[in-house]
């Protein structure tokens, strides 16, 4: 009687997830023909909102040709350097303020006043300190995700129960041990939310930084379009970017499985 039950639950959970994947796969195409329908009916205004099939048209020559490929790299190049000078030394910091009370005191008044800071509002300062090149862009990034991180950081050692680094210290664990076996391990949930919104934020930043004397990368792609009014060119910039938000999002997914086995479990 009790097999028969799970017979049946193992059916309807096998049944109820084929449909939710399949209405996840079926909704984007579902909203891609509506909005070529719209566009083909002129219940849009394809000269702002275009439609798929344009979009298409413009996208195939563009990776055909490289040239997505070649201003996609350049992006990445800039987010995954942004991403490093500023997540690595906010895990650092953020570990440091969880398991240290005074440094926490020190830097926390200073931390509350700059986190709220819009990142676009200070990008003329950024590009003064650092110039046009590369530095500024990647400054930019990296200053967007460091706030994230370094909090998500801090909140995750603080979260630990006491007893685990009082049991450390009563076996004669030295700080980097304490650091290395229990700050970060107990901490690494909140660690990788905190990569993930700031890969987020990356995404956002990538745009503005490319605004600033770039001459390459799919945000200058969509303020190139913009100047030129190509819409068509905007959408498939826009794609890219969706495209790298998804692949980075997946791969966080997958680094968090390898980093953090017991969470998934």
């Amino acid at each position: 009687m009790v097999e028969k039950k799970e017979n049946k639950d193992a059916k309807r959970w096998q049944e109820t997830n084929i449909f939710t994947n399949l209405v996840a796969i079926l909704t984007p195409l579902i909203l891609l023909l509506l909005w070529e329908f719209m566009a083909e009916r002129h219940f849009i205004d394809v000269r702002l909102f275009s439609s798929p099939s344009r979009i298409f048209k413009t996208l195939v020559p563009l990776l055909l040709s490289g040239e997505l490929i070649y201003h996609t790299f350049i992006s990445i190049e800039r987010i995954l350097l942004g991403f490093l000078v500023g997540s690595v030394p906010a895990v650092l910091l953020g570990i440091i303020m969880g398991l240290i009370p005074t440094v926490r005191a020190a830097l926390m008044p200073l931390i509350s006043i700059m986190f709220p800071i819009p990142k676009l509002a200070i990008m003329p300062l950024i590009l003064i300190v650092f110039g046009l090149g590369e530095a500024s862009k990647i400054f930019t990034i990296a200053i967007g995700v460091f706030f994230l991180v370094l909090i998500n950081t801090m909140a995750g050692v603080m979260s630990i129960d006491t007893i685990y680094i009082d049991v450390a210290k009563s076996f004669g664990a030295k700080p980097l041990q304490i650091y290395r076996t229990v700050a970060i391990p107990g901490a690494l949930p909140m660690i990788f939310a905190g990569f993930k919104l700031g890969m987020g934020t990356a995404l956002l930043l990538i745009v503005a930084a490319e605004l600033s004397a770039a001459r390459a990368g799919v945000g200058w792609m969509i303020w190139r379009a913009y100047d030129m009014f190509d819409i068509e060119r905007m959408f498939c910039a826009l794609l890219v970017l969706a495209f790298l938000g998804y692949v980075f999002s997946y791969a966080l997914e997958f680094l968090e499985k390898i980093a953090i086995p017991w969470k998934h479990r």
